[in-house]
């Protein structure tokens, strides 16, 4: 690999050395610039051809240089006479202006190295074409070496040399003396031009209509540089020292011979005895049979023979030989006609583009590219013959690579593009979008061609419209996302809505179902959808285009439509759509299908949500009751407080009939529906989390706790609540019965959810350890079945009774406020009974069968297990983390947590029957 760099870098840098040394110093070099060395050209192939731009214009040139060293090997007079024959032919061919020759773009210039001129831009000569590579460059031009001549460009070459003679015969009156295939370059575009005047003869009465020609005897003393090539020399120069315009013939048919057998000339002379070489070619002249000439067409042979006839009088004239059928082909007489182009006017020009598409297909695609391509686009600057023009170029481009495209047809297509007059240019145009967004770039598409569609679609012509309409489907794969979603589509619907043509707006609702594939999901349900409801026309092909859109979509597996789409938008549009009176049996039959199959998927769909969420539901209540059946079997079996609820039964059943509520209730409820809300199922697990944390800790036993200096003499609560309940009792009956509805009228409305004291206060009135910690609970009566539990793990909230209808409303207090307060509606009846239940009274002993220590121990089984809960059924009233209790400090009778009891309890004989059984 290192060594194929190696050599590739030594090949360039003998190459620009090359060039350095031909042109250094050269005034040509001021004006232009040199570049690669592509080919030779002139008398012995002595002039280097070198590529080139004119400085100020980047106008493409070629660089024709004369490198003295090559004159080394000779005298210095012998040099002069070179340069001086050089010069010669160079002022000539700069004096004359023909298609037919070679075109000068800047004049000899000498320098002390070299001489230049520049040309227009240059191909090749004939003869590296024809396998003559002297002076070229090593290694030879692979675009020299692969180059082979087509029939047509070899019969047009002809053509155009015997053109060009034409022209120095008739009108310059003047023979050119050398013509070879030395002296014939091939331009850029493939013309053959001639050049080489070096050895040109003038006429000496050019007014007369027969012209004479002086000749000079051939000097073999003088350097080759300085005679004309013997090969294609007619034989009156050498024998006859005579010449005339049929001198240039004869060498017109030793070119056709040599174009024909691959460079090789018809004769082989020697310059060392050069007459005696043209004697022998005299009689093979004379002989000429069909077997020299078998290479050549049949159709030209014989106008060869007469060219390469001894006689000058019996050749074929310029004129003559521009006549002659062999020149009849299509594709030269096209390639001739585009050389005489700028002769014509529009409607010739226009019946010939119009006819174009017929013959290229016929023609080589290096001749298409070469030769008609250039001329093609030249004439855009006629947007009169762009429509014409425009066809033939696009069918070439077909034919060309994605670069070649690029380079040659794209710069000239660009200004094409925004063109919008006249308007069969976009229906050019649209015909062949898929060849443009093909092979043009990216950039240039987003730049040029999409805008061009737009303008289609926002033409006022209708057919220009249907036509974009119908063939944006066709490429529309070819268009990025963005483009499509922010410019063609909103273009589109634009059009639909705003014409007044029903064909447009058929097509465009046609449009929007072919290309939906290329849509995004979202994008069609939050755009495309929507935008059909807007459509104002109810024809039927208009209708059955709104419906093709939406089964396009309900049906696709990349779109689809939801159920929420279809249920709330899609089916209210289609199902009044479908009865349209002037929709036909066949398409309301559509309309139906479509409408039946979205209703079937919505069932299906919707069913599927709902049987999955009743299945959650089951799994929810069956996690419920596992939970249910972890809890401890301490609180299961712990019944010790039945008696103590129904104490309180009655209680529980005024707060029921009062209508009261509470959150846990609720949460309960919600639960035995089996629809938690997140906050719900956070909150259970907690719950659970906690029964565990209390279900794995080690129950708590009493220790016994002497207090030192008690601050307060201990109270006896038993005592005190049998005297209070019998004072109840016995007012109840000697008070008249006071309605439901005013029953909490002497009693304001206050927080049924008292909360119970702090732990270590509690700690502290029920003489246990102190260290033992419990979060505060809340203590609450709410609406509930008998089988809920009385106590509960669970932090319960504050509850606030419900009021009744025509009780006041109340804001929630503590039980000291409540019961001072005054009375709201009706006059308060004497609750002497309850301040000495509730009062500050000192304790007295009421039970003389039992002792104070008794009772005490006699309340201390109830104590419930840490983390355990006591059932006491009729109730809802919940305390969580108390950690037992005696008589003393018994949370039931502590006023700050007591709910007040109601004054319409019935009677409270049974409480007070149930207490004395309780106590004996």
């Amino acid at each position: 690999m290192e060594s194929v760099l190696n050599k590739l870098k030594s090949t360039v840098t003998k190459v620009t050395a090359d060039v350095t040394s031909a042109v250094m110093g050269n005034p040509v070099t001021r004006e232009f610039d040199v570049g690669r060395h592509i080919a030779s050209g002139g008398n012995g192939l002595a002039w280097k051809i070198f590529n080139g731009t004119k400085k100020s214009t980047k106008q493409e040139v070629a660089v024709f240089v004369f490198d003295k060293k090559l004159m080394d090997k000779y005298q210095k007079f012998e040099k002069d006479q070179i340069i001086d024959s050089l010069k010669r032919g160079v002022q000539q061919l700069t004096r004359l202006r023909h298609p037919r020759l070679l075109t000068v773009q800047h004049p000899l210039e000498e320098s002390r190295d070299c001489l230049a001129f520049c040309t227009e831009p240059v191909c090749s000569s004939l003869a590296n074409v024809l396998g003559n590579w002297d002076n070229l460059p090593s290694p030879v031009p692979s675009d020299i070496k692969e180059y082979k001549l087509y029939d047509v460009e070899t019969k047009y070459g002809l053509l155009q040399v015997s053109e060009g003679l034409s022209f120095l015969h008739s009108s310059v009156k003047m023979i050119h003396g050398n013509l070879t295939p030395e002296n014939i370059i091939l331009n850029k575009s493939g013309v053959w031009k001639i050049m080489g005047f070096d050895f040109c003869i003038q006429s000496k009465n050019p007014s007369e209509q027969e012209p004479k020609f002086s000749c000079k005897e051939w000097d073999p003393n003088l350097p080759s540089l300085c005679l004309p090539n013997p090969q294609y020399l007619a034989p009156e120069y050498i024998l006859s020292v005579s010449c005339e315009t049929a001198s240039d013939m004869y060498s017109l048919g030793g070119i056709t011979y040599a174009v024909f057998n691959n460079g090789k000339p018809i004769f082989e002379v020697n310059k060392q005895d050069i007459y005696k070489s043209f004697s022998r070619q005299l009689d093979q002249l004379s002989r000429l049979g069909s077997n020299t000439l078998q290479n050549i067409p049949e159709e030209v042979r014989e106008h060869v023979k007469l060219l390469l006839n001894v006689a000058p009088a019996v050749r074929p004239d310029a004129d003559q030989m521009t006549k002659i059928p062999f020149f009849d082909d299509v594709g030269a007489v096209t390639l001739q006609y585009f050389d005489s182009l700028f002769q014509r006017d529009n409607l010739q020009k226009s019946q010939f583009f119009k006819g174009l598409p017929k013959v290229l297909p016929k023609l080589p695609k290096r001749v298409i590219v070469q030769r008609i391509l250039p001329c093609l686009t030249s004439e855009f600057v006629n947007p009169d013959m762009v429509p014409f023009v425009l066809p033939n170029v696009l069918l070439i481009a077909e034919e060309c690579t994605k670069e070649e495209y690029i380079k040659l047809i794209l710069p000239d297509l660009s200004p094409v593009f925004k063109q919008q007059e006249p308007v069969q240019i976009l229906l050019i145009f649209l015909q062949k979008m898929d060849l443009l967004l093909t092979k043009t770039p990216p950039d240039e598409i987003k730049n040029s061609v999409l805008p061009m569609v737009y303008r289609a679609l926002e033409a006022p012509s209708i057919q220009i419209q249907e036509l974009c309409l119908n063939i944006i489907p066709t490429f529309a794969n070819l268009i990025d996302y963005p483009s499509m979603k922010n410019a063609l589509i909103p273009r589109i619907k634009s059009a639909c809505l705003q014409t007044s043509s029903l064909a447009v707006r058929v097509n465009s609702l046609v449009c929007l179902g072919k290309i939906l594939e290329y849509l995004d999901k979202w994008f069609v349900l939050d755009d495309i959808l929507p935008f059909l409801q807007q459509i104002p026309s109810k024809e039927p092909a208009v209708l059955m285009g709104i419906l093709g859109i939406y089964k396009c979509t309900f049906s696709h597996k990349k779109l689809g439509i939801t159920k929420e789409q279809l249920a709330g938008k899609v089916l209210p549009h289609l199902i009044p759509l479908s009865i349209e009176n002037n929709l036909n049996l066949n398409q309301f039959n559509s309309f139906i299908s479509v409408i039946k199959e979205m209703l079937n998927r919505l069932e299906t769909e919707h069913k599927t949500k709902l049987e999955q969420i009743h299945i959650m539901q089951e799994q929810q209540k069956s996690l419920d009751i596992t939970n249910q059946m972890n809890i401890p079997e301490e609180t299961k079996a712990n019944n010790t407080g039945n008696q103590i609820d129904k104490v309180f039964t009655n209680l529980q059943t005024d707060i029921l009939t009062a209508g009261s509520d509470c959150k846990e209730n609720g949460l309960l409820k919600n639960q035995r529906k089996g629809s938690l809300t997140l906050e719900e199922k956070q909150k259970l697990a907690k719950e659970q989390e906690q029964a565990q944390k209390l279900k794995s800790q080690q129950p708590l036993k009493p220790q016994p706790h002497t207090v030192a200096a008690p601050v307060k003499q201990t109270k006896d609560l038993t005592g005190t609540l049998i005297d209070n309940m019998a004072s109840l009792a016995s007012q109840s009956h000697n008070r008249p019965k006071v309605p439901s509805s005013s029953s909490f009228s002497s009693v304001p409305s206050m927080g049924i959810g008292a909360g119970f004291s702090s732990p270590v206060e509690s700690t502290k009135r029920n003489g246990l350890n102190a260290n033992v910690g419990f979060q505060p609970s809340g203590f609450s009566m709410g609406v509930g079945t008998t089988s809920q539990n009385f106590f509960s793990s669970a932090v319960i909230t504050n509850m606030n009774m419900l009021p009744t209808g025509n009780m006041p409303t109340y804001s929630t207090m503590s039980t000291t406020a409540a019961v001072s307060q005054p009375a709201q509606q009706n006059r308060a009846p004497d609750m002497s009974a309850l301040d000495s239940l509730f009062g500050p009274q000192k304790p007295k002993i009421s039970m003389n069968q039992l002792s104070q220590q008794k009772t005490n121990q006699w309340l201390n089984q109830f104590v419930p297990p840490q983390g355990a809960s006591s059932s006491l059924p009729g109730t809802q009233m919940n305390v969580t983390g108390q950690p037992g209790f005696g008589l003393q400090g018994n949370p039931f009778f502590n006023p700050q947590n007591f709910t007040q009891p109601t004054n319409n309890m019935t009677s409270s004989s049974s409480a007070s029957n149930d207490l004395k059984d309780l106590f004996g």
